[in-house]
């Protein structure tokens, strides 16, 4: 997992792979708060933004997870946020498997979790080892616009 804000990323995050510096450059340059929700093709399928309004619900109303085709770049638009967090170490009971529909993999919870707080400008970067729980409420639910920006994990092979 990599967590960091996006105006640092010539600083801090140079070293990036050139899929996941193409993410978080994206999320810099572009003003999603003028952007409609919805899905948009940043390169095909290979590299794609999901832009979402919702509302941060109670860390129970929530449900851990994983990707195993995917990376989650996670990025906050507006509001704030908890993601819990933990590496996957295969003791975690699934409570739903949705992999060959949709590269989703719901746990009923997860050992040795943490919790990032985002704000506005925050991202967070899950690869298919992390499990992560987003959408929690930071102090009470709040309406958050949230990017997920959905970089294939092939696409890192070899780097």
């Amino acid at each position: 997992m990599i967590f960091g804000h996006v105006n640092d990323l010539e600083s801090a995050f140079g070293w990036l792979p050139r899929p996941l510096k193409t993410a978080v450059e994206h999320l810099h340059k572009t003003d999603f708060l003028s952007l409609p929700a919805g899905n948009y093709d940043l390169e095909g399928k290979d590299i794609y933004v999901q832009v979402i309004d919702m509302t941060t619900k109670p860390f129970a109303e929530t449900r851990a997870e994983v990707h195993r085709q995917y990376i989650d770049v996670q990025f906050l638009a507006r509001g704030r946020e908890k993601i819990g967090v933990a590496a996957d170490t295969g003791n975690n009971a699934v409570a739903e498997d949705l992999l060959a529909q949709r590269d989703l993999l719901f746990y009923s919870g997860m050992e040795n979790e943490s919790t990032l707080t985002m704000t506005p400008g925050s991202f967070a970067v899950f690869m298919p080892t992390d499990v992560h729980r987003p959408g929690c409420a930071f102090d009470a639910p709040e309406a958050i616009r949230k990017v997920v920006v959905k970089v294939r994990l092939s696409l890192l092979e070899g780097v």
